[in-house]
């Protein structure tokens, strides 16, 4: 059998799998429907009599003793899923990996790294013209002067610089987000839509400038307390967003336009929030033409903390009572040539997107048009319909 281009499953597990909680969801065929699972020890157990969702999962008092107490029937190994996964050689007679997520809203927090800042700044400026990009990007460093990695939002220093900006007519919406007190933070993709590793994401076809985001995402319960993390690839269309940030809907929001996995890992004693803020993210994307490109992004970089983006996305402000995942942002910015002098990168299709960290393991997906890949169908209804056919709404917990 050929390999597929996501690779063997060995090498999109952490590097401490056999100690790491990892949950996440698969689509079993003969009940038409997703179940939670847990991996141990190689095998996929189904986790349906003790969590109906990923939801009720992440919303038990401590989720790693609930975890770790959970048991089930084997669904199969790790990797005959894994492998089933690959749209191009799936059998639907046999089940396969999904999203990590069901009911959890997915947001996402922008411009948290000062390098991705700049670049929103040169697409806001470029107007979606990428090749206007190079000649904006030096006008704008040499207005912000000197290392702003150490710039902490909402200072007085920030508050100093945005002044010195403004007087230089180079103040940018993006700035605001960037240095400002709030934080931007927003909807990324509707409950239920986001695609796992192993598969295709999408952008659209009328793009002609637009990357990966390799970020951390953090898994928060409806009390706010964060319990878990993956990664994910908030799959970006800088030309569309360039014309106007009104437009973000539709440079972020489309079929497959968002992915998580390949698992939630829990935290507990081996694995929390601290291990987060020193995680870095790796990016490959390897494409058909023998294009190479690579990168990384460390959270000790970003600009805002991790929790304190929760807490702008959570409180008495706005409740989201069956919790929510939240992407951290990224300091990826993509100014390397692909196709012409000046354009900087852009996707091509079929390119192949890794992005991995050591403690989560790696999310890998290929890129397609949005408009070519198979409709997003089994909604909110879908997943109520098939959880009370097998008897798994309103029914008590044991």
């Amino acid at each position: 059998m050929t390999e597929s281009w996501a690779g063997p499953v060995e090498t999109v597990l952490p590097d401490d799998a056999d100690d790491a909680l990892l949950a996440g969801r698969v689509w079993l065929p003969e009940v038409g429907g997703p179940a939670v699972v847990v991996c141990r020890n190689g095998q996929v157990l189904d986790l349906s009599g003790s969590f109906a969702t990923m939801r009720d999962l992440t919303e038990e008092a401590d989720p790693a003793v609930a975890l770790r107490g959970a048991d089930g029937p084997v669904v199969g190994s790790l990797a005959d899923l894994w492998a089933n996964t690959n749209p191009d050689a799936r059998d639907p007679r046999r089940p396969w990996l999904l999203s990590p997520i069901d009911l959890h809203v997915v947001k996402a927090a922008g411009v948290t790294f000062p390098v991705s800042m700049l670049e929103r700044v040169i697409e806001e400026r470029a107007g979606g013209e990428a090749e206007s990009a190079q000649g904006i990007r030096e006008t704008v460093l040499a207005a912000l002067g000197g290392d702003i990695r150490d710039l902490v939002p909402g200072s007085d220093q920030a508050a100093r610089l945005k002044e010195v900006l403004v007087a230089e007519g180079l103040w940018s919406q993006y700035l605001e987000v960037g240095i400002g007190p709030d934080a931007e933070i927003f909807t990324k993709a509707p409950v239920l839509a986001t695609v796992g590793g192993g598969v295709d994401v999408g952008v659209l076809a009328e793009s002609e400038w637009n990357n990966p985001e390799p970020e951390v995402v953090l898994a928060v319960s409806a009390a706010g307390t964060i319990v878990g993390a993956t990664l994910g690839n908030d799959v970006n269309l800088r030309d569309i967003e360039g014309r106007s940030a009104l437009l973000l809907g539709r440079a972020k929001d489309n079929n497959a336009s968002a992915s998580l996995g390949p698992f939630l890992r829990l935290f507990d004693d081996r694995f929390d929030l601290a291990d987060v803020r020193e995680a870095t993210v790796q990016l490959t994307v390897t494409g058909a033409d023998g294009f190479a490109m690579s990168a990384s992004s460390h959270m000790d970089q970003i600009s805002r903390d991790p929790a304190d983006l929760v807490q702008q996305a959570i409180g008495r402000h706005h409740a989201y009572p069956d919790g929510f995942v939240l992407y951290l942002g990224t300091m990826f910015a993509p100014v390397e040539d692909r196709d012409e002098p000046g354009h900087g990168f852009t996707h091509h299709l079929g390119d192949v997107v890794r992005i991995s960290s050591p403690r989560l393991g790696a999310l890998v997906n290929r890129v397609q048009h949005s408009e070519s890949l198979e409709p997003w169908s089994f909604g909110i209804s879908a997943l109520i319909t098939s959880l009370a056919e097998r008897g798994l709404v309103g029914r008590t917990r044991p």
